[in-house]
């Protein structure tokens, strides 16, 4: 992950910034994110990430369409997740994103949602860091997320994190969707290629 440098008089960007700024042709071949005002960069995911995120969205999909119970994003769908007076706002890309219906009366509206997940996920790779990564869960669980899922194939185990606290789940586990997804359980191994 690289912060595009800018220096401490410049004002931090707002999410109208960011997104008139990240639509530029230098951004094009990068994921990026902002946060509190500061543009970050990622470079692509490997392979093994997108198998386990492609594993783990297509069971949630089927379970969450199959009872219609809203919205199953994925690929670094982008969410608002902090505005402040200063501009040091934060929109955050999620691996999945669990979005319950009644959060999105009417169509489904372009852009950015301006709503916190009720489950997010997040698929660890070699470029994320540790600190950025206990940021993103913070921001989301002060955004009102329930419940953040940190996957970690080179470990093969499920860290749940939530206002509760951190469970970690591991080969021989099942994950629960508990109160946010009721009935859905997933083992898991079944998220990780053999």
């Amino acid at each position: 992950m690289a912060l595009l440098t800018r220096s401490p008089a410049e004002t931090r960007l707002s999410v109208e910034d960011f997104l008139e700024i990240a639509s530029r042709p230098e951004y094009t071949d990068c994921l990026v994110e902002l946060v509190q005002g500061e543009i970050v960069t990622m470079p692509p995911p490997q392979t093994l990430h997108g198998v386990v995120l492609a594993r783990l969205a297509a069971r949630l999909f089927m379970f969450v369409e199959s009872l219609g119970l809203g919205y199953v994003a994925a690929g670094d769908a982008g969410f608002v997740l902090e505005r402040n007076p200063d501009g040091r706002d934060t929109v955050r890309g999620l691996d999945i994103a669990f979005i319950r219906d009644d959060k999105i009366p009417g169509s489904f509206p372009p852009g950015l949602l301006e709503v916190a997940p009720d489950l997010a996920i997040e698929i660890m790779s070699p470029s994320n860091t540790v600190g950025d990564t206990n940021l993103k869960i913070d921001q989301l669980l002060r955004a009102g997320c329930p419940q953040v899922w940190i996957v970690h194939p080179d470990l093969r185990r499920v860290d749940v994190h939530s206002k509760d606290g951190l469970r970690a789940y591991r080969e021989g586990d099942t994950l629960s969707g508990g109160d946010i997804l009721p009935g859905f359980e997933l083992a898991v191994s079944d998220i990780f290629p053999s």
